[in-house]
Formats: C-alpha cells, structure tokens, sequence
C-alpha cells in the first residue's frame, strides 16, 4: 500500500518536472518569439512557444493531451523547417535536434503519463521513440561528416605527370613564383601515397608570437633554395635551415618591435650570379643591370621589411648584414612619412623582388584618426638600398622622395597586402587599401577615391603607373585588397588564352583581369546601393559585382539563414538581425546598427588563391564573420594624438578622431559566441577557370579546439570554420592547407575536394604549406609554420616538415 502511494507520488513528480521543464522552453520561445514576430520576424516560434508552454503545462497536470499536442507541435517543426530552409543539413539540425531530444522524452513518458491518467495503453509510444531515438543517432551521427556547399561532379581533370625539364627547382619566392602561383610543378607525394607522410624533421625559432588580441602571429610561408631553407619570425628574426634536416645553420636576431601587428609573412631573395630577365612585352621599360663589390658580400641575399619599418638584407649563406645596402645593411622606411609613431605604419608582407628593384609598400593602421601616414610605395636597389622611385597615390606625378620639411601626402591609400611580379612586362601589382579613415569618406580627395581599394600596375623600373582598376567605389567597409594578385593565363571559350590577374577580395569578389591593360575579362556588373545617414558622406550609388565568376560567401543573407547550435541561439540570432538595418553586401554604416556580410575580416584575406595552371583551375578559402557596425556621432575633432589601433585589433570601439564620430563595430555572434548565420563558417573551393564555374566547395576545419564561449569541444565535427592562411597546390593533384582554426594540416584532392590527409599539428597554424624536392636526397617536403590559430590561446614557434617514409 505504502509501495504503491510511493510509486504514484514519483510519478506525479516525474510528469511534473518533466512538464515544468517543457513549459519553460515554451515560456523563452514565447517571450523571444513574440518580440521576433513584433520585429516583423518569423511567427513560427512564437506559436511553437504557446504550443510548447501548453504541453508542458497539460503534462505536468497529467494530461495525455499534453503529448499529443506537443507530437503536434513537432510534426509542425518539421514541416516548416524544409519549407523553411530545404534539405540542407546543418539548418535542419539547428531547428529539428534540441525539439526531437524532447519529442524521444515525451514518448518515453506517454505510458506513464496514461496510467497516471487513469487510463490503459500507450506503449505503442515506445515504438516511436525508438524511431526517434534511431534519427537522432543518425543526425548527430551527421554533425561528424563533411556537408560540401557544392559536391564535385566526378573526379575532376586527370593528374598529368611532371615534365622533368619544367619541374621546381626551388621556391625563391613568397608565393613560390613572383606572380604568386602557389603551385608546384611537383609529384613525388600524390593522392596514393599521401597518407603515408610523417614527420621529417622540427625546428622550433624560439619567437613565440603571443597574442593579447593585437595580431602577434606567426603567418609565414618559408622560402627554399638549393639545400637552405630560409624562415623569418613575428620579430623579424631570419634564420637558414638544412634543408633535409632542419638544423639551424645561421640566424640574424633583428628583434624588430611593435606594440600590434607583430607578424612576417616571407622575405624576398636575389642571387645577383642569376641570369637577370629582360622584359619582352612591347614598351616595356630595361630592368636595371647592378654589380656587387669584388670581395663584397651578399651575391645572394635575403631581403625582410620589418614591423618597425625596415628595409634590412642579409647574406643567404651567412646571415651577416649586407655590406654596402643602406646603412650598416638597413634602410629607414620612415623616412618620408613624417608622424608615424608605432603601430601607425608597419610593414606585414614581404618585400617583392622585381628584377633588380626590391618594392615595398606598407600598413597604415585603421580607423584610428584622419592624420595617418601616408601610403607610399616605393622601389629600392637591390644592392646599395637607394630608393629608385616612390610612387605617392597622393601625388602621383612626382616620384622622387619629398624635399626637406615635406612629407608624402598623408592618409592616402596603402598596400599593406603582398604584391606580384611580371618579369615579361616589368610590372609590379599592387592591392591597394582604403584611405584613412576607413569607415568615413566624407573628406577623401579625388585621388583617394581613385586608388582606395584598386589593382594598381606600376613599372617596376621606374614607378610610372600603367593602370589601375577599381573593386569597390569609396570603400566604406574596410573591403581592402587584402591579397597577392595572381598571375594566371585565362582560359577564353575559343581556345586561346591572356595574361590575366586573378585576385579575391573581402566582399567575396574574384576578379579577373587583362593583364596588360586592367580590364575586366569576365562581367563586372554595377549594382545600385542605398546611402547611409552620415552626412557629408560622399555615398557611391552604384558598386561592381564581379558576377561573372562566382562569389564566394556573399549571399545575401535572409532572417532564413541565422542559426544556432540550438533552436534558442537561432531565435536570439533572428532577433539580432531583425534588429539591424541590412541591405545585402554593400549596406553603408550609419548611426543605427548595421550588418556587414561578409564583414572586413573576409570574405578572403591575405592568404590569397593558389593556382593550377595545368588544368586552369585556381582554390580559394575564404570566413564567413559578419560584422555589425554602429557610427557614433561624437566630439572629437580635438587633437589626434590619442587615436590608437590597439582596441581595433580585438573589435569594440575605435575613436576615428577627427572626424565627427566613432565606431563601434563587433562580429556578429550568437550569445555561445558562434557566427549567427549558418554554417559553414570556412570552406576550400575549386573554380574552373574555364568555365568560371565552382567544381567543388567543401567546409575546412572542425570545432575539435575552439567551441561555444572559447571551450575547446574536442568534437572533429567538420562544421566548417573561418580561416586565415593560405593554400598550396601540386600537379600531383593535391592541395595543401592548414590555416583552420584546428590544429591540423590537410591534404584535399584536387579533383574532388575529399580530404584524404591530416595530421595533427602541436599548435594552430596560419602559416601557408610550401614544398621542395631537395637537390641533395631528391626526397620531397612539405613545410608549415605552427604559431597558433587566431582564435586560440595556445601558442607556439614551431616549423614541420613532412615527407615520405
């Protein structure tokens, strides 16, 4: 008797906390749905919150309708989420997990909740929950397979074999030709064998970039020549390695300082004893012949710009200063600016080597103030570090460094991105940024507007401009040229081909132009915007859409396409961006909040594209972090001293003094710290140049170290994650990547986007893989750098070489 009073007291407290639980998630989505459904927004959670909150309410009340109306309610949820967003994965599971966990509890209670009732039956319930017990193992089963965006149609195009005669040699330059390929026409590690790479060897540099927000990272692609590899870390340190070894075979401690931004991208390299290439385009001017001092050192020399502003070379075989280059074997590349006190100008990407013109450009820091640096570019003598020309995108016509008490015009564009090389024409390609400041036009001059985020070809001789093409009109979005162009052959439709420049942009664009004269090769379109409220800003009504190749990660975002780990996170996400003003890609800020998609952290960024020239196809990574904005009006036209970038590193508000407002800009995140639209967040994709057409498009990366509120989920759930590095390609099919925010390096078929590689690496890497065959073992490598992903706290100064057993 006393049993059975115990037994029914459990249950009633089972069904009543079982109902209360319920009845709460139906309260949230009530009072979230409800706000969303004022904004304008979906009524779905709004009538899934009553639906719910009346279930629970009946189940705790031990009311078998309370089951049914809640088996109701999910039948309901999953009609309209595929109305709602299709049969794509990860949508789907956002809208159709967290409800069918409750679905499985509910018909587990059923019976009971009968008995309770005074009423026979409902084991029936238990067949159910077994079904949904199944679909819930398979759709979380699911969150560990790789969804591609855009599944590859067969195999792709067959892997031709290297000709001996064209086959790498070394790789001498950043982006392992002067134009940028990325490609190495090598073949010793292909798709069979790929899976059988391991560790070679491991160098630690003992520069070990720590990151407090401010951009101290490692982000280098290392150079090879002969039987040296050369790396050089976020201080600038340069150091040769064997390398079949990786022993240490010298190292020049420059220690270069800078409060952000500390980061060496490459060096540059000159082997005065090299044959020099002479351009043969027609009009094109002589490449400049140099000598080197008998008994001199540095025939063959390493060339690094500093993040404090130096132009510095050393002897590839000793590391020793070089003399006779500048003083002491530096140049001062302040010399000019006028104010440029750290961290307003630095110098992040390498210096390019054009012919005997060493061409630097540099970073001016954003949003701070209106009095910046200005953005100079400028070519200096190989040998002795004299400047040759400086081409001032304020004052274009005159090429010589200003007269004494005269700077360059301050606050013009910069390039702050690396740059490409074009021996046949004797052209220089530079990615131009926006002026300061950034996000406010008001006060840009016609030459500002001319170069703010353009393709600029120089001659690399003397700094003559030869044309210049414009990817967004009065930027305001900070949608900067962010990475090296690269130089391709286009394929056109009858079979002939042009010497062409590729490049992607922050906005998602690629951009395909003539090499020779800068003019588009495929569509451009000009698409209508909407202004902002800033007044005096000087609006560009109509912006380019490259539309005729494929956008990457720039759709325009509908309340459909927000997400969340749960159906919670999705509403919250709703709400957010009901909230916003938000007009596709190009919204302009204003004083109300805004929502940039992409935002300016990309779309793509400076890890630029690689290429296979074999079969014209370029591989493109890209992020997908939008960011919202908000213009502050504010007083502030008061001295500009105080302006500093340190907070805009790490978001949050930036002063813009000198002008009437500040801003406040931060990406746009769920409250679990998860971008608001749904995955993927990261993604690889292959474009057929032939076509213009994506071939394949597959997430990279997994939550396994990063997660909700910075807890690593240690989960490989191919999600897809933002990434910042570059890619490597090979003729033997293969594309390498390692610039995830997981600690791995992969290998991606080229043909079909598969993974068929990883190895875990100690530490995130934003690094770019390159590869060598070594003259000495004829054994080919593959070679990363290991400083830490981006959103990562775990830091280190490891550089990996892989090859075969």
């Amino acid at each position: 008797m006393n049993e059975g009073k115990g037994a029914q007291r459990g249950t009633r407290a089972l069904l009543l906390i079982v109902g209360v639980l319920i009845a709460l998630v139906g309260l949230a989505l009530l009072g979230g749905g409800g706000y969303l459904a004022s904004l304008g927004g979906s009524l779905y959670f709004l009538s899934m919150g009553l639906a719910v909150l009346a279930s629970g309410v009946l189940i705790a009340a031990r009311k078998p309708t309370g089951a049914w109306l809640f088996a109701l309610a999910l039948l309901g949820t999953v009609i309209w989420a595929l109305v709602d967003v299709g049969l794509v994965f990860w949508p789907l599971f956002s809208r159709l997990f967290t409800f069918g966990v409750m679905g499985l509890v509910v018909a587990l209670i059923y019976p009971t909740l009968k008995k309770a009732a005074g009423a026979r039956g409902g084991r029936g319930a238990y067949g159910l929950a077994a079904v949904l017990a199944v679909a819930l193992i398979a759709s979380f089963s699911g969150t560990f397979l790789a969804h591609p965006t855009v599944a590859a149609n067969g195999d792709g195009p067959a892997v031709k074999p290297v000709d001996p005669t064209q086959a790498q040699k070394n790789w001498e330059h950043y982006g392992n030709t002067a134009g940028g390929s990325r490609f190495a026409a090598l073949d010793q590690i292909t798709r069979a064998n790929v899976k059988d790479l391991q560790v070679a060897w491991t160098y630690h540099t003992g520069d070990v970039a720590e990151s407090n927000g401010n951009g101290a990272e490692d982000q280098l692609t290392p150079l090879q020549v002969g039987d040296k590899v050369f790396i050089c870390t976020p201080h600038n340190n340069i150091i040769a390695l064997d390398a079949d070894t990786g022993s240490e075979l010298w190292r020049n401690d420059i220690n270069a300082q800078a409060s952000v931004w500390q980061r060496c991208r490459g060096l540059a390299y000159f082997d005065a004893d090299a044959p020099l290439q002479q351009p043969d385009a027609a009009g094109a001017v002589a490449v400049p012949t140099v000598a080197i001092a008998e008994g001199a050192n540095c025939r063959r020399r390493l060339l690094t710009n500093t993040i404090d502003a130096r132009l510095i070379a050393v002897d590839a075989d000793t590391g020793a200063l070089c003399e006779g280059f500048g003083e002491n074997g530096q140049v001062d590349l302040k010399a000019g600016l006028g104010a440029a006190p750290d961290p307003h100008y630095q110098l992040t990407s390498p210096p390019l080597l054009a012919g005997t013109t060493v061409v630097v450009g540099g970073r001016v820091a954003d949003n701070v103030q209106t009095d910046m640096p200005g953005g100079v570019i400028r070519g200096f003598d190989v040998v002795t570090g004299a400047m040759r020309w400086a081409f001032d995108p304020g004052n274009p016509e005159e090429r010589q460094a200003p007269a004494d008490g005269q700077t360059y015009v301050r606050s013009t564009p910069n390039s702050w991105a690396p740059m490409s090389y074009d021996p046949a024409m004797n052209t220089v390609f530079l990615p131009m940024g926006s002026p300061s400041t950034d996000l406010y036009g008001a006060e840009r001059t016609e030459l500002n507007h001319k170069y703010g985020a353009s393709i600029l070809a120089l001659d690399a001789t003397t700094g003559a401009e030869k044309w210049v093409y414009q990817t967004v009109h009065n930027d305001l979005w900070d949608f900067d040229l962010p990475m090296q162009p690269s130089l391709i052959d286009f394929p056109k439709a009858d079979g002939s081909k042009v010497p062409a420049v590729v490049i992607g942009t922050k906005a998602g664009q690629i951009f395909v132009l003539d090499r020779a004269t800068g003019q588009p090769l495929t569509e451009v379109a000009e698409v209508a915007v909407k202004a902002a409220d800033i007044k005096g800003e000087q609006y560009a009504l109509k912006q380019p859409l490259s539309v005729g190749m494929p956008q990457i990660g720039a759709q325009t975002l509908t309340e459909s396409d927000m997400w969340g780990a749960t159906p919670f996170d999705q509403m919250l996400c709703r709400i957010a961006f009901k909230q916003m003003r938000y007009e596709g890609l190009y919204t302009a800020p204003g004083t109300d909040v805004s929502l940039s998609f992409p935002g300016s952290l990309g779309g793509m960024n400076w890890g630029g594209l690689s290429t296979d020239p074999v079969n014209d196809y370029i591989f493109v990574n890209d992020m997908r972090l939008g960011l919202w904005v908000q213009m502050i009006p504010a007083q502030n036209r008061g001295p500009a001293s105080s302006g500093g970038e340190a907070v805009n590193t790490g978001m949050g508000a930036v002063p813009l003094k000198g002008t009437p407002y500040a801003v406040n800009k931060n990406r746009f995140l769920s409250l679990a710290g998860i971008p608001c639209q749904a995955p993927p967040f990261g993604t690889l994709t292959a474009i057929d140049m032939k076509t213009q057409q994506i071939a394949w498009q597959v997430p990279v990366g997994t939550v396994e170290d990063t997660g909700p509120l910075g807890i690593k989920m240690r989960l490989p759930m191919p999600v897809g994650m933002p990434t910042l590095g570059g890619s490597l390609a090979t003729q033997s099919g293969l594309v390498f990547f390692a610039g995830t925010q997981d600690y791995y390096l992969r290998a991606f078929d080229s043909g079909t986007g598969k993974e068929v590689w990883k190895q875990r690496l100690p530490v995130g890497s934003q690094g770019t893989p390159m590869t060598y065959v070594s003259p000495k073992t004829g054994k080919q490598f593959i070679v990363v750098t290991a400083g830490g992903a981006r959103q990562s706290p775990d830091r280190g100064d490891y550089v990996i070489a892989y090859a075969l057993p």
